[in-house]
């Protein structure tokens, strides 16, 4: 079995020594400089590589850049898919956005770790653990999900959260760890809708 096989499996893999994966990841890593280097207004060429780049994407999505990714091949993104600057995606694994997603700066989503074994560790060994973001979810600044974690549809994750454990549809969620704060209402449609006397 290979490095790469393992890595898609799950498994401890070798992801600093393996020839296969360091040159995937150096090609990646070009292509994701190639687009960081594009001026804002070019918005095609920006799409091109993109779609270059990902396993899979939906017909319209944005990506500001500086943008990194570790494989690239391994991310999904569904329809209007956005992210703003600084978006980190470690993809090792699978990383799958539905519909409708929002990325705020600075956010990080990392499906790679490292044993708790010192000796295991300095071998250059790691796992890979697949993220799954449903629909209509917004990340707020500088959020930071872990390998293995399933966040439902028609979820908001505050800014600055760690996380490390599952999210259901339709909740706030924020902290570090990141914990279900509360449901979204109805009562949240009125929330940022202002008359003139209120401003």
């Amino acid at each position: 079995m290979t490095e790469r096989e393992k890595m898609g499996q799950g498994l401890l893999y070798d992801a600093n020594y393996d020839t296969e994966l360091l040159k995937a990841r150096e090609n990646c890593k070009d292509l994701c400089f190639s687009f960081n280097q594009l001026k804002p207004s070019q918005i095609s060429e920006q799409e091109k590589l993109i779609r270059r780049l990902f396993g899979k994407t939906g017909k319209r999505f944005y990506i500001t850049a500086p943008f990194w990714c570790d494989y690239g091949c391994n991310i999904e993104i569904g329809e209007n898919f956005y992210t703003n600057h600084n978006c980190i995606i470690l993809d090792g694994a699978k990383v799958t956005f539905g519909d409708n997603v929002f990325i705020a700066p600075n956010c990080v989503f990392s499906t790679a770790g490292h044993p708790l074994d010192p000796e295991q560790r300095n071998q250059g060994l790691e796992f890979a653990y697949p993220i799954t973001i449903g629909d209509n979810v917004w990340f707020g600044a500088s959020v930071t999900v872990l390998p293995g974690v399933k966040i439902g549809s028609n979820t908001v994750i505050g800014a600055g959260s760690i996380v490390n454990r599952d999210i259901p549809d339709g909740v706030i969620a924020v902290g570090n760890p990141c914990r279900v704060l509360r449901k979204i209402t109805e009562e949240d449609k009125k929330k940022y809708w202002r008359n003139k006397n209120e401003i």
